[in-house]
């Protein structure tokens, strides 16, 4: 999925709780997302981006908006 031309705008609780926990910036997401191993579509914008680290996996939640070209990450999740 190519986000070049995509602004990204994480929300409150994935920038206070996983970026900070994961040592992220909104570079590191746009890289996760473009080098994401798989990325789902869950719904109609909604989708999920799977990535592997050194320690397990890990799952962004996003939505893709083509209108004002923004990507709002809503969520994220990880595992072993």
């Amino acid at each position: 999925m190519d986000i070049g031309d995509y602004t990204i705008r994480p929300s409150k609780h994935f920038a206070m709780g996983w970026m900070r926990k994961w040592g992220y910036g909104i570079k590191s997401i746009r890289d996760a997302i473009d080098n994401a191993i798989k990325i789902e579509k869950v719904g109609k914008t909604k989708y999920e981006a799977y990535i592997r680290t050194k320690g397990g996996g890990r799952k962004i939640i996003f939505i893709k908006d083509d209108i004002t070209m923004e990507i709002l990450v809503i969520t994220g999740a990880e595992g072993k």
